[in-house]
C-alpha cells in the first residue's frame, strides 16, 4: 500500500508541473544523480518496478540526463549496460555519468599492486561503454593517512583514467568533506589533483560538501583551472532554498573550472511523502536552476 501511496503522489506531482515554468527551460542540460530517487528506484529490484514511472516523472521536470549510482557484477540496475541505456532513454533521458569504484586493500597499496583492480575495472568498463556513458566517476576512494599510500591510490586513479580513456570515456573522481582534510600537513584533496594526470582524471566537485568543509569551490576552480569538468549541484535539500551555497558565483567561474556538465544530487527532502516526497524536491531543485539567469 506504501508503494501505491508513493506513486499517487508522484503522479499528482507529475501532472502539476508536466512542463518546465519557461518554454525554452528543456534547453538547459541538468543532470540527476539517481541516488537522489534511491527510495524508489535504488536497486534492481526496484528499477525494475519503478523506473519507468521514475523516469519519466524526473524527466518532465526539466533533467535531461541521469547519472547512475548502482553498478555491481558487471551490470546497472541489474541490467546489462544495453539494457539500462534502452531504459532510460524510454524514460525521456540521457545516459551521463556512473559513480562506481573499487577500493584497494591495504595490502594492494602497500604492494603498490593494481593488477586484481584492473580486471574489475575492465569489467565495469565494458558495462559503462555498453550503456553509452560519458564519464565513470569514483564517489569516494581510499584516503591513507601518510602522503606516500597517498600517492600510490593516486598512481591507481591514473591507471583507472588511462583505461577509461582508451575505452572513449572520461574518469572522475568526487568528493566528500574528508577529502578536505589534511594528511601531513597537505588537504588530501589538493594532493590527489596536484598528482593526478589531467589527461586522465578530472574532478567532479560536489560544491555542497565543499562548503560543508568551509572551503570555497570559486577558489579551488582558480586554483586548478579547467580540472571540474563535471559539478555536483546540491544543497541541504532542494537546491537553491537554503541560501548556504553560493550558486551563483559558482556557476559565473565555469570559464575558469572548465565545467562541461552538472548533475543534480539530493541527499534528502524537507517534505513528507504526503507533501511529495523527494519527487517534489526534484522538481523544485529543477526549476531553480531553470529559472537562474546565471545558468546557461
Amino acid at each position: 500500500m506504501r508503494k501505491i501511496a508513493i506513486f499517487a503522489i508522484a503522479a499528482a506531482v507529475l501532472a502539476s508541473c508536466s512542463a518546465p515554468k519557461e518554454q525554452g527551460a528543456a534547453k538547459k542540460e541538468i543532470g540527476i544523480e539517481l541516488y537522489s530517487v534511491r527510495n524508489l528506484i535504488g536497486n534492481p529490484d526496484l528499477f525494475a518496478k519503478n523506473s519507468e514511472a521514475t523516469l519519466k516523472a524526473i524527466a518532465s521536470y526539466g533533467y535531461t540526463s541521469i547519472e547512475a549510482a548502482c553498478y555491481g557484477d558487471g551490470k546497472l540496475y541489474g541490467l546489462s549496460g544495453e539494457d539500462f541505456k534502452t531504459a532510460i532513454e524510454a524514460g525521456g533521458l540521457k545516459v551521463l555519468s556512473s559513480h562506481v569504484v573499487r577500493y584497494l586493500e591495504d595490502e594492494e597499496i602497500a604492494k603498490h599492486d593494481f593488477s586484481a583492480a584492473m580486471e574489475w575495472w575492465k569489467q565495469a568498463i565494458a558495462c559503462h561503454k555498453a550503456a553509452g556513458m560519458k564519464y565513470m566517476i569514483a564517489p569516494g576512494i581510499n584516503i591513507p593517512e601518510n602522503l606516500k599510500d597517498l600517492k600510490v591510490v593516486c598512481d591507481y586513479m591514473n591507471e583507472i583514467g588511462k583505461l577509461v580513456k582508451e575505452n572513449g570515456m572520461m574518469f572522475g573522481y568526487h568528493n566528500h568533506s574528508h577529502e578536505f582534510e589534511e594528511v601531513e600537513g597537505i588537504p588530501a584533496y589538493d594532493f590527489m589533483v596536484q598528482n593526478t594526470d589531467p589527461e586522465y582524471v578530472f574532478y567532479e566537485m560536489d560544491v555542497y560538501w565543499a562548503d560543508n568543509a568551509r572551503v570555497s569551490p570559486v577558489e579551488y576552480f582558480k586554483k586548478y583551472p579547467g580540472r571540474f569538468t563535471c559539478l555536483h549541484i546540491k544543497d541541504v535539500a532542494e537546491v537553491g532554498q537554503s541560501g548556504k551555497v553560493g550558486f551563483d558565483a559558482i556557476f559565473r567561474n565555469f570559464d575558469i573550472s572548465g565545467t562541461k556538465d552538472i548533475v543534480v544530487e539530493m541527499e534528502g527532502s524537507s517534505y513528507s511523502e504526503e507533501e511529495g516526497g523527494i519527487l517534489r524536491t526534484c522538481k523544485e531543485s529543477a526549476q531553480y536552476l531553470i529559472d537562474a539567469p546565471f545558468v546557461k
